[in-house]
């Protein structure tokens, strides 16, 4: 209980203070995890989960949190293509496949054995949504921009 509370300080300090991250990659992360509470609140009184405690839902903070900050990560290093294609579905496996392994090492670490939320999918959707944070602008706009700053 006490690391999942470290890592959601650490998490909010990271999206305040880190230049890649702003209001609007935090609100992604906010509607993720509200999703995910209302997904569960519905399962639990349909389909009889466990009903989500509050530090299961600060867990659910932490790992979406966690995802999207991985797919901002990787959208900076590899930006998403303009046109779609082979590049994107590279791109999606190479962001999913990873995340998913991530995913299982978080679920141990937070829930241990007994898990009763789908972390590793979690943090791979998640994931894969913020790895649309950047996206690769065109060599002409580029250039027709720089035209208009007054440099060459």
């Amino acid at each position: 209980m006490n690391g999942t509370l470290v890592l959601a300080v650490l998490l909010v300090v990271l999206y305040l203070f880190h230049p890649w991250m702003n209001i609007k990659t935090f609100q992604k992360v906010i509607g993720i995890t509200l999703f995910l509470e209302i997904f569960y609140l519905i399962g639990h009184y349909l389909m009889n989960w466990p009903f989500p405690t509050p530090i299961t839902l600060v867990q659910l903070f932490v790992v979406s949190g966690m995802g999207v900050a991985l797919g901002v990560f990787f959208s900076r290093i590899w930006p998403l293509p303009l046109e779609k294609g082979f590049e994107r579905i590279f791109r999606t496996f190479l962001i999913a496949i990873p995340s998913l392994g991530f995913g299982m090492g978080l679920q141990v670490i937070l829930q241990g054995a007994h898990a009763t939320q789908a972390i590793y999918l979690i943090f791979a959707l998640a994931a894969w949504l913020g790895s649309s944070r950047f996206v690769r602008q065109d060599k002409a706009v580029i250039t027709s921009n720089k035209r208009i700053e007054g440099t060459t």
